[in-house]
């Protein structure tokens, strides 16, 4: 790396986000460097992508590669239930399978840009080196091993990258940064500006299984290899089930850091004693063979004062992390590139890397991640509520459009409101049928959107 270089756009960090903004910038011709601290492949949790990553794909060229790559195919969502309490239908109009449990097929609702009823399962190391790669085939100069320390905001115009390689120091000026450091946050920790969540504090524990029966835990044998999943019957505890490929299935258990704290030191007991809630997954999981050590996620959400400033945008996780349980984050990540590249390829065509030049990007990235914290916060209050509103015809396109990834380029679904006001009302009343089977997690993403 010659550190006299000076490229347009510095980007910190090379996975989805990171890679997806390179691949927009060099297609416009833009001078565009990445600096990725790991050597790629790595392991990645966040394996199960939403439709709304089809048309990036599709835009920047790379869709081809992912659909030929051997991923499993993902056509729906499931979600399972211990909790046998009866519960009146009310008003709702419900399947005869009953509550607590619903399913999904993405080929249900048309979404702009996407032609194929399916999105994908991926091994992130994979997937992400081939995005990684896509981007320096189109031009981008991609450094990895490379470990970005700090970045000089002294003269706004030239931010200055300072940045490690094979154990030495060197600077690299540009003319704005992006970061897309993922949940290490690098400039929302230089800057003091990232703020933890008031409300989630999720811990996930995850790893690999070989030789899963998923049509076992499947309502339908051809929904086995959907995404699921499972609700435990102990306070918002959740486990995800996604298929990696044709015989081995990504597993974890989120949970509060309460009941977390308690047994981080044996990773392996506090998972098998979690699962154990759930018998038909707790035997089906003892007669596999794990391939990879317990690993842990914490922390799980947070925002940021800001997403952009003079000469620098935020995105994917180094903007804002929410709770993965509509497998968001791969979709935020591609997404909040497309957005913020299109407003950068502007600004350096005007010559001007100010704040106000990344408006668009902002008010567009908060709107569409407020609806995807809204409907994650109404699901962990009720989320008999939330399967209900799947069943019900008159709710359910809505639904798919939000688990599509579908809230960046419209108002918010009108479902949404309707689901706040029935949370509301049975917040209210002690004596309501479901006002027992209130969680205990209670946001809204006005109260805790800072950006």
């Amino acid at each position: 790396m010659n550190e006299n270089t000076a490229y347009d756009v510095g980007i910190i960090g090379g996975g989805p986000a990171g890679s997806t903004m390179a691949s927009y910038l060099a297609k416009a011709g833009l001078k565009v460097a990445v600096f990725e601290a790991s050597a790629f492949p790595r392991e990645h949790v966040g394996e199960s992508l939403v439709p709304a990553t089809t048309p990036v794909l599709r835009e920047i060229g790379a869709l081809e590669k992912i659909d030929q790559g051997g991923f499993p195919r993902k056509y729906g969502a499931a979600w399972t239930s211990a909790d046998s309490r009866p519960a009146s239908p009310m008003d709702f109009q419900v399947s005869s399978h009953g509550w607590g449990v619903a399913e999904i097929s993405y080929e249900e609702r048309k979404q702009k840009g996407v032609e194929q009823p399916y999105s994908y399962h991926v091994d992130r190391g994979r997937f992400d080196l081939i995005l990684l790669e896509h981007a320096r085939e189109l031009g981008a100069t991609v450094h990895t091993e490379t470990r970005v320390n700090r970045v000089d905001f002294t003269d706004p115009d030239r931010p200055v990258l300072h940045v490690t390689a094979d154990g030495e120091k060197r600077q690299v000026p540009v003319r704005m940064v992006v970061d897309a450091s993922g949940r290490q946050t690098h400039l929302g920790n230089q800057l003091k500006i990232k703020v933890p969540d008031p409300v989630f504090n999720q811990y996930a524990v995850h790893t690999w299984f070989e030789g899963l029966d998923r049509e076992a835990l499947a309502r339908d044998e051809s929904q086995s290899d959907f995404i699921h999943v499972h609700f435990l019957p102990l306070e918002d505890t959740w486990v995800w089930q996604i298929p990696i490929t044709d015989t081995i299935t990504s597993i974890g258990v989120v949970t509060q850091k309460k009941r977390f704290k308690a047994a981080k030191d044996d990773l392996e007991t506090f998972f098998w004693d979690t699962v154990s809630s759930r018998p038909d997954l707790h035997k089906q999981l003892q007669q596999c063979e794990r391939l990879r050590p317990f690993k842990t996620e914490g922390d799980y959400s947070y925002a940021m004062r800001a997403v952009a400033g003079d000469g620098m945008v935020l995105i994917g996780d180094a903007a804002r992390f929410v709770d993965p349980i509509f497998s968001s984050g791969v979709s935020v990540a591609m997404n909040s590139a497309r957005l913020a590249a299109a407003d950068i390829i502007a600004a350096a065509e005007a010559g001007d890397f100010r704040r106000e030049r990344f408006d668009t990007y902002v008010d567009t990235l908060r709107r569409g991640v407020n609806s995807w914290y809204d409907f994650i916060s109404i699901y962990y209050r009720l989320n008999i509520l939330f399967t209900a509103f799947i069943d019900d015809p008159r709710y359910r396109m809505d639904v798919i459009r939000m688990l599509q990834g579908d809230v960046y380029d419209d108002v918010e679904p009108p479902a949404l409101a309707v689901m706040r006001e029935f949370v509301a009302a049975v917040e209210a009343d002690p004596e309501h049928l479901w006002h027992g089977r209130l969680g205990n997690l209670k946001a809204s993403a006005a109260a805790a959107a800072l950006f």
